[in-house]
């Protein structure tokens, strides 16, 4: 027995350093298509990422004084937080409606919300032209407390602190900590509550800054309801990632679920759909609304106008028609489908609004450079990989030790 608490204490810390470096091991076959093709990508990308920052955002990107939105904004900010809203839809369903249908599929969710928040912030100091301005909200340095950018920011930075702290009994569990497991699965339900919150208020709040743009953005996709706009499509859009995460995960990582989860994953599956066709319905109406309101039928023969039919016919009434009928006809492939549909429709509408439609008639349009695409594909290569990393060490999708079971 070990009655020097100095030398236990040594031991246990050489013990988890042993215990991390073991983790840092590659597990499974390293030369698969996905590493091959993600593994130049990124280090293509970390060498653009130098010259950005040593030379400045004009030596790698199209970005101007005119044009101060880019695609790493519209593209990995933008438009992936509204991929990442599943988290919140889905910790509301499953804590505060108390829906364990979906207990499963949680921590996987919150896992990629909180990695998709985290990259994308990184994303934003990217596009920054002076990135150490990123500290000002917070530092207290120059900012303007009364604009919406600034609200913007604190609520990145507390949400992922709440999904952190959502995550962190996982994170407990892998390393075996059982009395940080106890006080941290305690703080659930408050981080839970915040988060939901915070997202909510953040998800309108990126639609809130393009109110200062009437001018610049097309009639069609600019109204006053554009923050409603964002939140509504934010549920149908991280409801539709999370179908098609874990239709990836069912394959990918099939050794890690239980029988249990594998047979209650299509009836998942089928409950999402019921609530993305649900939404869908509700922002295609309000879109409606809102066009019949603003009488712009003469701007539909505009090529932009067909653009605008072809994202609300197209990705948006479809794949709403889709998600009802596999609901009713229990087609679970179906679903996957209007999934894909719905987040290509997401796309092509937080890019009309943040790039294709802003500055549309002006006489030199904004066109990103290779380089700012091979960065933009970075940013969700090197999410995956480290969502792959935690997804074979963690208990995120394989059922939790049975020590944990009694702090739930």
């Amino acid at each position: 027995m070990n009655n020097n608490p100095q030398m236990a204490l040594d031991h246990d810390s050489a013990s988890i350093w042993k215990f991390l470096l073991g983790e840092m091991r590659p597990k499974g076959k390293f030369f698969t298509p996905f590493n091959i093709i993600s593994v130049p990508i990124i280090l293509l990308a970390a060498v653009i990422i130098i010259i950005r920052f040593w030379k400045g955002i004009g030596a790698v990107s199209n970005v101007n004084q005119d044009i101060p939105w880019g695609l790493w904004k519209g593209f990995n900010v933008v438009t992936g937080v509204a991929f990442a809203g599943g988290a919140y839809v889905l910790t509301f369903m499953v804590y505060i409606l108390n829906m364990r249908k979906y207990q499963s599929i949680i921590r996987v969710t919150v896992l990629n919300g909180f990695l998709a928040y985290a990259f994308y912030a990184g994303a934003l100091v990217l596009d920054l032209g002076r990135p150490w301005h990123i500290f000002n909200p917070i530092i207290g340095n120059s900012f303007g407390a009364s604009s919406v950018l600034f609200l913007v920011a604190w609520h990145f930075l507390l949400y992922m602190v709440a999904q952190l702290i959502e995550f962190s009994p996982t994170i407990a569990e892998w390393l075996g900590a059982r009395r940080a497991h106890k006080i941290l699965s305690g703080m659930t339900m408050a981080a839970v509550i915040f988060g939901i919150t915070l997202s909510m208020l953040h998800q309108s709040g990126l639609g809130a800054l393009f109110l200062m743009a009437k001018e610049k953005i097309h009639p069609l996709w600019y109204s006053e309801f554009i923050p409603i706009m964002f939140l509504v499509s934010s549920i149908f859009a991280g409801i539709s990632m999370v179908i098609l995460e874990g239709s990836i995960s069912d394959k990918v990582f099939f050794d890690q679920i239980s029988d249990k989860n594998k047979k209650a994953q299509n009836g998942i599956v089928r409950g999402l759909s019921k609530i993305c066709a649900g939404t869908m319905f509700a922002y295609f109406f309000l879109q409606l609304l809102v066009f019949v309101h603003k009488q712009q039928w003469d701007l539909l023969s505009t090529g932009m106008g067909q653009w605008f039919l072809l994202e609300m016919l197209g990705f948006v009434l479809l794949p709403m028609i889709l998600f009802f009928i596999s609901y009713r006809n229990n087609n679970i492939t179906m679903i996957k489908v209007a999934a894909v549909i719905t987040m290509i429709g997401v796309i092509m509408n937080r890019l009309n609004v943040s790039i294709i439609g802003y500055r549309w008639d002006a006489a030199v349009r904004y066109v990103p450079s290779w380089m700012e695409v091979v960065v933009a594909l970075a940013v969700i290569f090197t999410q995956i990989w480290i969502f792959r990393w935690v997804i074979n060490r963690m208990p995120v999708l394989r059922d939790s030790p049975s020590w944990a079971n009694e702090h739930q």
